[in-house]
């Protein structure tokens, strides 16, 4: 399958224009071939906290629109996340949605708000990993900082063929996403396509440094610090065969660490589930 990592700059709070803008890069993935074009976190709006302003129904407000009619107009399918609110519930939440050619949507809600940006007070954490299927690959998305907690990925790499992390990951930490990212792909033998925004946006910068990532760790596809397109095919059997030659995930065992006795300093203890 020929996936499209789009790269791209956000008009900050301002889903319409970014969604005009989207709107041709997301067009010209799917006539080079694409099948499933990944935007960014919060792709309409940029990584706001004016929740109260920027959230929308689901699937009803301009950037979940302009994701389920992309996906109709291409015959391609066509994912980011956006600030979603349901109706009675307190707080919006940061949702990955994936739209189908069909109508047909799926979502995975950050679980990892960004507390160090204040995300947490402003936006709820999901509760569940989800994984689907499109066009015979597993697919297992999460959202930027859901990146630096390896144990979520352990959690699904067997169901798993590709993670997609979509993310809006400030210049001053670059170097962390791009070793996160690689080191996703080789503990759980799968793919990573790492999608980040360029420009700047509520006081960040943000450099790129999109990548996509082969299951043995290789390098497929790695982008600047300018708006760009990534293209890259991956395929199952691919997968399949690294699993086979080094079945390292064979050998991943799940350890709870038991506490110490109060006031005892010493190694940690670990118990084997």
């Amino acid at each position: 399958m020929k996936v499209a990592l789009v790269q791209h700059d956000v008009v900050f709070e301002d889903a319409a224009a970014t969604c005009e803008h989207l709107r041709p890069l997301v067009q010209e993935a799917a006539a080079k071939g694409a099948r499933l074009v990944v935007l960014t976190e919060m792709f309409a709006t940029g990584f706001s906290m004016a929740a109260e302003r920027v959230a929308e129904p689901p699937e009803r407000g301009t950037g979940g629109e302009f994701l389920v009619g992309m996906a109709a107009e291409t015959g391609a399918a066509v994912c980011g996340s956006l600030p979603v609110r349901e109706v009675g519930v307190p707080r919006p939440a940061n949702r990955f949605v994936c739209a189908f050619p069909d109508g047909r949507t799926v979502g995975y809600e950050k679980v990892h708000p960004f507390s160090f940006a204040g995300e947490d007070a402003y936006y709820a954490a999901g509760s569940s990993v989800v994984t689907f299927t499109w066009e015979g690959l597993a697919i297992t998305p999460f959202v930027c900082y859901d990146l630096r907690f390896a144990d979520m990925f352990w959690s699904a790499a067997r169901q798993t063929d590709c993670f997609v992390v979509v993310s809006n990951w400030p210049a001053a930490r670059r170097e962390h996403f791009r070793a996160l990212a690689v080191a996703r792909a080789i503990e759980n033998q799968a793919y990573v396509l790492a999608t980040n925004r360029v420009g700047s946006g509520g006081g960040l910068d943000y450099a790129g440094g999109t990548i996509a990532i082969g299951p043995f760790g290789e390098v497929m596809a790695e982008a600047g610090e300018a708006e760009e397109t990534l293209l890259v095919d991956l395929e199952a059997a691919r997968v399949e065969e690294v699993r086979r030659a080094y079945p390292f995930l064979a050998d991943r065992r799940d350890f709870s660490v038991l506490p110490s006795a109060p006031g005892e300093r010493g190694p940690t203890r670990l118990l084997r589930r």
